[in-house]
């Protein structure tokens, strides 16, 4: 069912109110007595007069129009959208941490100054590292931290460095940073089993080389297995090993990125510790190091003396990335989600996730062409060639799915494959809802031969239909209620 929702200005009814305020004790004043007339409006606010319900079911309905993880499911290649487990919001929005200022006194927030202390603890142990900064706001934010650390190394080093090597299936925010930081992108292929081919890695290997940025594991989901080796040739070149921390969900209590050979990480908390995706608003993607790294973090650490925690500067840093010290409330709601699962609760994130994923591949396999069927891990990558060999894309059964209440996974990325269609459940759907999906999956792939014409013009149930690609992207302002009528 489309619910209509008209402008809340539409809506509006003269006189009528929500609310009643006591009358005003403040006596009359002039404004022009302490601002000036050219700035003071001689005009009404025009707002919207409405009853406290009509505002409610207004935004409530509004909110119902985008897919969440509240929602349904969202299987989002990549993008790890889990559930957000509720306790971690009632926790974050206790006094004791939402009403504190950044600007208070160390010893008027030294619950807060723990909590940073001990999820930093955390995350170096889950990830072999020797320090970190949680002031990144974003994974993407973190890449370029990280990359900025590997070049204050070089430069410390007398090190003349040029380029940042990347695999082909890497996420697009990896070349973008390598740009960013004044890099040049050499860019790997991918052998016949999905992972880095190491002969032609040998052949972009040379002393110019700044480091490696590697999705471990990969964005097909597939554990790259030659890492030894692959940090072993940087390293004989005096670069360093960057991974692209997005798929921790798949290694997270299981194993640790140091003990691969990594030097620098991001980790995405919105993927593998439930926290909120950003959405334009705060995220975080803290970046961990190895040792001999450690002075070269952004400035601010959290230190403790006797039984007092206070924050530290470093001299070498390469300067503060954030405002203060990082998303108070996002470290908070990880750092829940971490005390909540406990040790053996955090393994279960990775076997679960790689259970669930493998589950799904299973399931679709007689349908759709899987490139890797063997080896992956918490997602996995089908192929629609088959589909589109009789008319039907990837992107027209991603639009198709919207219907069923799902929303679409990612399309046509990684670019190696043809087709494709990513795909990654995460831990925490259950084994009906992978059934739900995959029936819905394989009752579009049966409707490729008796109704095409179905999947070419859907979805047909969503607030707004199939939009004209190539005119939206030309023409960006387009008039709603013209579609709707279209």
């Amino acid at each position: 069912m489309i619910i209509d929702t008209p402008l809340i200005f539409e809506k509006s009814q003269k006189g009528c109110i929500g609310f009643k305020i006591s009358k005003s004790t403040v006596p009359d004043t002039a404004l022009n007595k302490f601002i000036p007339e050219n700035m003071i409006s001689n005009k009404g606010l025009n707002l919207p007069e409405l009853t406290e319900f009509q505002v409610v079911r207004h935004y409530t309905n509004l909110s119902i129009k985008n897919h969440h993880v509240d929602k349904n499911f969202y299987p989002l290649g990549s993008c790890t959208m889990k559930y957000n487990p509720k306790i971690n919001d009632s926790i974050a929005l206790h006094p004791g941490f939402s009403l504190i200022h950044p600007n208070q006194l160390d010893s008027t927030v030294q619950g807060a100054l723990e909590i940073y202390s001990n999820l930093e603890k955390v995350l170096l142990e889950l990830t072999g590292m020797g320090a970190i900064t949680l002031q990144p706001s974003a994974g993407s934010q973190g890449e370029m931290v990280g990359l900025l650390l590997m070049k204050k190394y070089h430069e410390d080093k007398k090190n003349k460095k040029k380029f940042v090597i990347i695999p082909e299936t890497a996420h697009g925010t990896n070349p973008a940073s390598v740009i960013m930081t004044g890099y040049n992108v050499r860019q790997v292929r991918s052998d016949s089993r999905g992972r880095v081919d190491i002969e032609h890695l040998k052949e972009l290997i040379d002393d110019e080389v700044a480091g490696l940025m590697l999705t471990q594991p990969n964005t097909l989901g597939l554990f790259e297995n030659n890492i030894e080796q692959i940090s072993k040739m940087i390293h004989d070149v005096d670069g360093l090993m960057y991974m692209d921390g997005a798929n921790l969900n798949a290694l997270v209590g299981v194993a640790k990125p140091r003990l691969m050979g990594f030097d620098i990480m991001h980790i995405n908390l919105h993927k593998t510790f439930s926290t909120p995706h950003g959405g334009g608003g705060p995220g975080s993607g803290p970046v961990a190091v190895n040792s001999r790294l450690k002075k070269y973090l952004p400035s601010g650490f959290i230190n403790k003396s006797e039984n007092n925690f206070y924050i530290d500067s470093n001299v070498e840093t390469i300067g503060k990335v954030h405002t203060f010290y990082g998303n108070f409330g996002i470290l908070v709601r990880a750092y829940v989600y971490i005390l909540s699962l406990g040790n053996m609760g955090l393994k279960n994130i990775a076997l679960y996730s790689v259970l669930n994923a493998n589950y799904l591949k299973f399931l679709l396999s007689t349908n759709y062409e899987i490139p890797f069927s063997d080896g992956t891990l918490h997602e996995f990558v089908i192929s629609a060639v088959k589909q589109k060999d009789k008319g039907i894309k990837a992107l027209d059964i991603g639009k198709s799915l919207l219907d069923f209440g799902y929303h679409a996974p990612t399309v046509y990325f990684p670019t190696n494959i043809k087709e494709s269609i990513m795909i990654e459940p995460t831990e925490t759907e259950d084994k009906k809802t992978l059934e739900d999906f995959a029936n819905a999956m394989i009752s579009l792939d049966e409707k490729v031969d008796s109704d095409s014409d179905y999947l070419l013009s859907s979805p047909y149930n969503t607030p707004v239909r199939r939009l004209n690609e190539a005119k939206a992207n030309r023409e960006l302002d387009i008039n709603y209620y013209e579609i709707q009528n279209k």
